[in-house]
C-alpha cells in the first residue's frame, strides 16, 4: 500500500529556491529538468520509505529519526510519521549540511 508523500513549506521553499537559482545560472530547462528528477526521486518514496540512509550528521548524533535520499548533488531529508511521509529539507549536498540540518530539524 503506498504511502502518501508530503512536502513541508520548508520543503516546498526549498524546490522554489533551487528551480530559481538553477534558472538564473544555467537555464529554465536545465532547472525544469533537475525539478521533474527530485520530484521523481520523492515520490518514490511512497513506495519504500524505509529505504533511505541516516544522514551522516545526525547519526553522529545519535539521530534516527530522519533519513535521506538523493538525486546528486541534492539530498532530501525526510521523516516517516505513521504511515505517511514528511519530506523536511531538498538542498545541495554541497552545503554545510550540518549547520543546515541543525538550523532546520533540531532548533524547531
Amino acid at each position: 500500500m503506498p504511502h502518501p508523500v508530503y512536502l513541508t513549506d520548508d520543503a516546498v521553499h526549498d524546490l522554489d529556491e533551487l528551480y530559481d537559482y538553477i534558472s538564473r545560472h544555467d537555464t529554465p530547462g536545465k532547472a525544469d529538468y533537475v525539478l521533474k528528477q527530485l520530484e521523481k526521486t520523492f515520490t518514490s518514496l511512497a513506495e519504500s520509505p524505509e529505504r533511505g540512509a541516516y544522514p551522516q550528521e545526525l547519526l553522529h548524533l545519535g539521530i534516527r529519526e530522519y533519513r535521506e535520499i538523493s538525486f546528486k548533488p541534492y539530498r532530501m531529508i525526510y521523516r516517516v510519521l505513521d504511515t505517511a511521509v514528511y519530506v523536511l529539507l531538498i538542498a545541495d549536498g554541497r552545503r554545510d549540511m550540518q549547520a543546515l540540518l541543525q538550523r532546520r530539524l533540531l532548533e524547531n
